[in-house]
């Protein structure tokens, strides 16, 4: 009877490794969809007198998660992002307010880390593209507000950063925390105008495994 026992025991315990190796999604390939918020800002990268203040914006679009074994991976990204800043400074001597919304295309290819089914350590390149920019100015005479289409090829619009984060999976829910800068000033066409900076962020997203 004991022999019986220890065998069933182990027949259910054979069972539930079985079972939970195959739910084991990390060597699966997988699509998903996310949607969050970028909290972003600049700094000067010459270290002007130039205070930036963050900014909230959206950022939406989808992954792929691409398996090379169950704990490394590659995970490319497609999303349309939105950071920019709000600052304060002065030019000859009067201050001034200046707020900057910029909307971006952003492809990162990042590194997995799977270090067990529920977290995924992540990190790698970005490649952003520049489709749209808005900036209002103000002092103590005028308000001006610009939206510029970029299709001038004097004004750069390609950046390349770097991402680091960390994704939380709950089942086919991912929950994810990212932090970006730019590796290349983007200040227009390169030349010295003030502001000049580089985008730094925080983002949070949740996404969906398909």
């Amino acid at each position: 009877m004991k022999k019986l026992i220890f065998i069933g025991v182990a027949i259910i315990f054979m069972s539930y490794n079985m079972n939970a190796q195959d739910s084991d999604s990390r060597d699966n390939l997988q699509l998903g969809a996310k949607a969050g918020i970028n909290y972003a800002n600049v700094y000067d990268t010459q270290g002007a007198e130039f205070k930036a203040d963050p900014r909230l914006g959206l950022v939406l679009g989808g992954f792929l998660s691409i398996p090379i074994g169950r704990f490394i991976g590659i995970q490319p990204e497609l999303l349309f992002s939105q950071k920019g800043f709000q600052g304060t400074g002065t030019i000859l001597g009067s201050p001034y307010s200046f707020t900057r919304t910029t909307n971006y295309i952003d492809i990162p290819i990042l590194f997995q880390l799977k270090a067990s089914e529920q977290f995924t350590i992540l990190a790698g390149p970005q490649y952003s593209f520049l489709i749209k920019q808005s900036d209002v100015f103000s002092n103590a005479i005028l308000t001006t507000q610009q939206e510029q289409e970029f299709a001038n090829d004097n004004i750069r619009k390609n950046t390349l950063c770097f991402l680091g984060g960390l994704d939380v999976n709950f089942s086919n829910l991912v929950v994810g925390g990212r932090f970006g800068w730019d590796f290349m000033n983007n200040n227009g066409d390169g030349t010295s105008a003030t502001p000049r900076y580089k985008n730094v962020w925080t983002q949070l997203t949740l996404g969906f495994k398909f």
